[in-house]
């Protein structure tokens, strides 16, 4: 069955916020990381669409959505912008699906209004118990990174097959079409501003997110490439004691974005998880 994905966008306090959304039935939220929009989500939307009414959404400030004024940027400022942009939608509980530092707002979303997410799946969350990265966070967060983050990334061109190289557990399963995708997210006006800024509040929301944690109801699935080299595996299992009924799921030879490397197994766990919910 063809599936049919319509693109739209919804104006939240002042500025758009636009998503493709497919299919029918109980609604999922799929929710990009840093570095993505709802592209990320390509390889899935179809399939998960064939039991839900999918929405992959692009953040305030990614995608085609408007850049995210200063302050909003946080993760926990981004949990705010999708709880509105729920309410204006008319969406009262939701499962969500969230990769990385998406995974980080979706666990503010579910703090912040438990009622709201039904479950979580989580692939490789972002989370205060990964080292992995966060030097180089600290210094693009800062004067000098954020400055030559603001004055590089318009010829970043010639970087980005080896920085997705990287995110991949094996490379050659990068498909055509993906370093095109990606170089047109990081090449749109204004990307390198919103990084910058989401960089600064990186610490802040690392700091807020234990507390966050202990609101967060939904039951949780964890999705993780062994070969992630972006969020540290182990920090998994303090995320599983934290978290309630939480489990752990782990894809071989998967890198950081399993959704796309590994999309048939990464739908499975996913579908087979949400199903319990019905």
């Amino acid at each position: 069955m063809e599936i049919q994905i319509q693109r739209s966008c919804a104006s939240i306090a002042g500025q758009t916020i636009c998503y493709l959304q497919a299919g029918s039935g109980h609604p999922l939220l799929l929710v990009h990381g840093l570095l993505g929009s709802s592209f990320c989500w390509r390889f899935n939307l179809p399939t998960l669409a064939q039991r839900f009414t999918a929405f992959a959404i692009d953040l305030p400030g990614f995608g085609e959505s408007a850049t995210a004024p200063n302050g909003g940027c946080s993760m926990q400022a981004q949990a705010e912008h999708l709880l509105l942009w729920l309410e204006e939608l008319g969406l009262r509980q939701v499962d969500v699906v969230a990769s990385s530092w998406g995974g980080g707002v979706a666990l503010f979303l579910a703090a912040q209004s438990p009622a709201t997410v039904r479950s979580l799946v989580l692939a490789a969350p972002v989370n205060p118990w990964s080292e992995f990265g966060r030097e180089r966070v600290s210094f693009f967060a800062g004067r000098l990174g954020g400055t030559l983050l603001r004055l590089g990334m318009p010829f970043s061109r010639a970087v980005h097959l080896t920085a997705l190289q990287r995110m991949y557990g094996d490379p050659a399963r990068i498909s055509s079409g993906t370093l095109e995708g990606y170089s047109e997210i990081m090449l749109r006006k204004g990307r390198a501003h919103n990084i910058t800024n989401t960089l600064r509040c990186w610490e802040k929301d690392l700091e807020a997110m234990p507390a966050a944690i202990r609101s967060v109801k939904a039951p949780t699935l964890l999705i993780w490439g062994t070969r992630d080299g972006a969020v540290d595996r182990s920090s998994a299992e303090v995320l599983m004691r934290k978290l309630p009924q939480c489990e752990l799921a782990t894809i071989e030879g998967a890198g950081h974005l399993p959704f796309e490397e590994t999309p048939e197994e990464f739908n499975r766990l996913t579908l087979g998880f949400l199903d319990r919910f019905f």
